[in-house]
């Protein structure tokens, strides 16, 4: 009787768990976000596109916001571009900049805020993830791919700064995406765990990272709120000593030529713990199976200019380029800096050739 009554159970069990399994896993449908309708962006607004405020889902439930950018009187089915960057920047940025500069030479883009940041849900804010990052790129091509205006197989991205390498990532798994630009990129996993230059590339200086960091996640706990890392510094803290390439930071994200109230690189930054996880999970383990092309654009003058080598030196096959732009430090492509570095002609014929 005893083992009747087990074997009745397991069924009971089984038959439970196997109605369970077909039941299909609802899509998270976008939170209403309170987004800004005025232009309140950092350059100003072309008139020979249209603009408006779009939302999107990625796979973790978490609301993305971004700015669409469409040709002006634009018919037919249009190749697509999605981009974000930099790393702690916004949409209202340099991404916005980059996205409706394409939009004026024939491209429907998006600019999007990343999880966590900007206008974009998200709890906990002023988080970054390797993971959830690299999803926020597949989840503007999801949005991208079911739009009535847009070639499903003419989708393409442009990661600037810290989401040149994030970009790169996507690409080598996403195989939706046909055209990848990297703009001024950094590696985030690689300067974080290693420091610059890879100065700190050894176990001594980063187990004194980690438990500086889960000393600062007790605390963060004990206390109930996150400790920010701070974000560039002000005009007035700048010194002979300074570095340049951290004036450069201030120089744009400080001052009224790029500073936005929205942006973590303008106001205390990303969550000390964010650090973490970027430590442990490297970026483009797999770029060299990207198959798709990839286009690389970094500044002459740049501290960050080793990372584009390095990712440009594994990429593989007849599909990348490397454009180095004569004189141009890390943020004058956020921009275009005091001489329009920004090689957009370059762009428009790469995005061209490659999403046909």
């Amino acid at each position: 009787m005893k083992k009747l009554i087990l074997a009745t159970l397991l069924i009971g069990t089984a038959m439970t768990t196997n109605a369970q399994n077909t039941k299909q896993t609802t899509m998270p449908q976008p939170a209403k976000l309170e987004l800004t309708s005025e232009w309140d962006k950092v350059f100003p607004q072309s008139k020979k596109v249209d603009h408006k405020k779009v939302t999107f889902v990625n796979r973790y439930g978490i609301t993305l916001a971004a700015d669409m950018y469409t040709p002006r009187n634009a018919n037919g089915k249009l190749a697509a571009i999605a981009v974000s960057g930099p790393f702690g920047a916004v949409k209202e940025q340099s991404s916005g900049l980059y996205a409706q500069s394409l939009a004026e030479r024939g491209f429907l883009t998006i600019a999007f805020d990343p999880s966590f940041t900007g206008e974009s849900s998200g709890e906990p804010r002023n988080v970054a993830s390797p993971d959830i990052n690299t999803e926020d790129f597949s989840a503007a091509v999801d949005f991208l791919s079911i739009q009535d205006n847009v070639d499903t197989d003419r989708i393409g991205i442009l990661g600037i700064c810290g989401w040149g390498g994030i970009a790169l990532n996507a690409a080598a798994m996403d195989t939706r995406i046909k055209a990848t630009v990297a703009s001024t990129m950094y590696d985030m996993t690689r300067v974080t765990a290693n420091g610059y230059f890879d100065a700190d590339d050894n176990t001594t200086a980063r187990h004194k990272l980690l438990e500086t960091l889960n000393r600062q996640r007790t605390k963060d706990y004990r206390q109930g709120y996150y400790d920010r890392a701070g974000g560039c510094l002000k005009e007035t803290e700048l010194t002979d000593a300074t570095p340049q390439f951290v004036k450069d930071y201030t120089m744009y994200y400080e001052t009224k030529r790029g500073f936005h109230p929205r942006s973590l690189n303008s106001v205390g930054g990303w969550n000390a713990t964010s650090a973490l996880s970027f430590i442990n999970l490297p970026f483009m383990q797999r770029i060299d199976e990207i198959r798709s092309a990839v286009l690389i654009i970094h500044g002459e003058k740049a501290h960050s200019l080793y990372f584009s080598k390095t990712a440009y030196s594994r990429l593989t096959g007849n599909n990348k380029d490397l454009l180095i732009i004569p004189g141009a430090n890390h943020t004058d492509l956020y921009d275009g800096g005091a001489n329009n570095y920004i090689p957009f002609d370059k762009l428009e014929k790469f995005y061209h050739d490659n999403l046909r």
